[in-house]
């Protein structure tokens, strides 16, 4: 497996830094989940752990050395990276478009060899996509589209798959279908998955761990019945929350909450 952390990492852009002086270790084969308010941070640490977005000061470490040091074939051989929207190519079919997980491992000029047709077809299977890889991409919904991109990504075969807010835009059933997808795969793969979530009840129920961000800090981490409390949701939405264990799961539901009566907003 790969490990991946970030040590006294600060990131950000132009000449705000959203993330400064952070430390975190990811768990290897789990799923974990990134919550926060909206400008938490969540999507700068997903973008600098793929170095998408830069370090300004600290390190990213993938098994044990500095993601600096990686060339963009070998980091995507690692890590590979499902953005929060992505545009839809027109007139490509969705084998055509999983095929392009498959460029860390090409040579320039070279065709797709038989491992290569063989990791696309089984992205495609994983994701219920089989009998869909003739359609043209533009021609889904919203939720194979969804799929068709999360079957590119595994279709690199990285041993960790980042996530950034996978189910936004989605109606209820299409966000189950994606986060139940991304557990099979966690659980028959033991591919570790990095994610950001709105959705506090879908990150308590299909997480191992969780991380919670507020103004660029890392505030608390670990299990969702550590992290899921009246205390902490105080502490990072400014809400107070109702908050009880499902017996069946032992995990937290949140039931109802409100703002808390002193919150203050920022104006401007």
């Amino acid at each position: 497996m790969t490990t991946l952390e970030a040590v006294d990492m600060t990131a950000g852009y132009l000449n705000k830094q959203v993330i400064e002086k952070l430390s975190v270790k990811i768990p290897e084969g789990k799923v974990t989940s990134l919550i926060g308010p909206n400008g938490s941070g969540k999507s700068t640490l997903l973008k600098s752990f793929t170095r998408i977005l830069p370090v300004s000061e600290g390190k990213i470490i993938v098994n044990g050395s500095e993601i600096a040091t990686y060339s963009p074939k070998m980091l995507a051989r690692k890590i590979s990276l499902l953005a929060q929207s992505s545009e839809l190519p027109l007139g490509m079919t969705v084998s055509e478009v999983v095929s392009y997980g498959r460029y860390p491992y090409q040579k320039f000029f070279s065709g797709l060899n038989e491992a290569d047709l063989h990791a696309i077809e089984w992205a495609l299977e994983v994701t219920h996509l089989t009998n869909l890889k003739e359609r043209e991409l533009s021609s889904l919904s919203g939720g194979q589209a969804q799929r068709v991109w999360i079957a590119m990504a595994l279709a690199q075969e990285a041993d960790i798959l980042i996530l950034d807010e996978p189910t936004t835009f989605l109606d209820p059933a299409h966000q189950l279908e994606i986060l139940q997808l991304l557990i099979e795969i966690n659980q028959v793969k033991q591919t570790t998955i990095l994610m950001s979530l709105h959705d506090i009840n879908h990150a308590s129920r299909f997480s191992d761990y969780l991380i919670g961000m507020k103004n660029g800090q890392l505030l608390v981490h670990g299990k969702p019945n550590e992290v899921i409390t009246k205390e902490w949701m105080r502490e990072i939405f400014e809400i107070d929350a109702q908050i009880i264990q499902l017996p069946e799961t032992k995990k937290p539901v949140f039931l109802t909450y409100d703002l808390i009566k002193d919150r203050k907003e920022e104006r401007g």
